[in-house]
C-alpha cells in the first residue's frame, strides 16, 4: 500500500494511492500513526480495503500532501553512510553507525516550503530513504529486523552546515529547523519495495541534477541499521530512521554551494514518489 495524508496543515486525513488514484479513508476513523501501527493498523487497513474502496471518496491529485505519517516519537538520522558522500565530505569511513536526531517539528509535507533559517547561509539538501518502525523494538537481531518495519519514504534532511558544524556540540542545532525534515508523499510498505538495496535516488536544484546516487551505496544497510539503533534504544511504532545521503551535497562542492531564496528542489526515490520544494526566507 501507499499511504499518504492530505490537506491542509494541521487538518490532515488519512488516505491511499489505489491504481493513480488517491481515496480518502477517513471513514476507517484512525489517523496513520503510533497507535495505527502498533494496534496492526497496515493489515485491518488492507482488509478494509478489500471491502470498502469502492465506495470511498475520490480526492484531487493537486491536493496539498502532508506528511504520510503524524509526529513521530522520534527521528533518527545516520550520518556519512554512503561511501562516496563521506568521501566528499573529506572524512574516514565509520566503523559503526553514526547517530543523531532531528527535532520531530522539523517534519512537514513533501511539498511545502522550505525556510531557511534566521541567520544561516549555509543551508543544504539531503536526499534520503526513510525507514518507518512497524512495531515496538528492542534489542532486535539483525537477522529479524526487518519484521519491525513497516514501510520506507522518501526525505530531504535539509542540514544548516554552520549550525550543525561550527557552533559546537551535537549535529542536532543544524538539522532540526522548522521545515527542514519533508516526508513523503508517501509511506510504502515494505511489501512494494522489492529491493531496498538498490533504489535509485536523485535530487536537482533549479533543474540541475545535483545527487544522483543508489542505495547500493550504503556502508550500512537497513537490517544492520535496525538491529543497531535498537541496542541503544527502543523504537516505537511510527520513529523514523533516516538512512543517509548519497554524494552530491552543497557541502561537497569546492567551492560548497547552498541554497538561497526562490531555490527550486526537487527529489525523488525510485518507487516511493517524488518531493519539490520552494525556498523562501524565514
Amino acid at each position: 500500500m501507499k499511504l499518504l495524508r492530505f490537506g491542509e496543515p494541521g487538518k490532515e486525513k488519512p488516505g491511499v494511492l489505489i491504481n493513480e488514484k488517491i481515496l480518502d479513508v477517513s471513514s476507517f476513523g484512525e489517523d496513520f500513526g503510533e497507535k495505527f501501527l502498533e494496534n496492526d493498523g497496515l493489515q485491518r487497513l488492507s482488509k478494509w480495503l478489500n471491502e470498502n474502496s469502492d465506495k470511498l471518496p475520490r480526492v484531487e491529485t493537486k491536493v496539498r500532501f502532508g506528511s504520510p505519517f503524524t509526529r513521530p516519537s522520534k527521528i533518527i538520522c545516520v550520518g556519512l553512510n554512503y561511501s562516496k558522500h563521506a568521501f566528499e565530505s573529506n572524512m574516514p569511513l565509520p566503523k559503526e553507525p553514526i547517530l543523531f536526531f532531528k527535532s520531530t517539528t522539523a517534519l512537514t509535507g513533501p511539498n511545502d516550503d522550505l525556510i531557511i533559517p534566521k541567520k544561516s547561509v549555509k543551508t543544504d539538501w539531503e536526499v534520503e530513504l526513510a525507514v518507518v518502525i512497524g512495531k515496538k523494538a528492542a534489542y532486535v537481531d539483525e537477522k529479524a529486523a526487518m519484521e519491525f518495519v513497516a514501510g520506507f519514504c522518501l526525505h530531504n534532511d535539509y542540514s544548516e552546515r554552520e549550525f550543525q558544524l561550527e557552533r559546537n556540540g551535537q549535529w542536532v542545532k543544524g538539522k532540526s529547523c522548522d521545515t527542514f525534515a519533508p516526508m513523503g508523499p508517501y509511506l510504502v510498505t515494505k511489501d512494494e519495495v522489492s529491493d531496498f538495496n538498490n533504489l535509485h535516488m536523485w535530487l536537482k536544484v533549479n533543474g540541475k541534477t545535483l545527487q544522483n546516487g543508489n542505495t547500493d551505496d550504503m556502508i550500512f544497510q537497513v537490517p544492520t541499521l535496525v538491529s543497531y539503533i535498537s541496542q541503544f534504544m527502543t523504537l516505537l511504532p511510527g520513529d523514523v530512521i533516516s538512512t543517509g545521503t548519497p554524494a552530491g551535497v552543497g557541502l561537497g562542492f569546492n567551492p560548497p554551494v547552498y541554497l538561497k531564496p526562490g531555490d527550486v528542489i526537487e527529489l525523488g526515490i525510485e518507487g516511493l514518489g517524488e518531493q519539490r520544494q520552494v525556498a523562501r526566507s524565514f
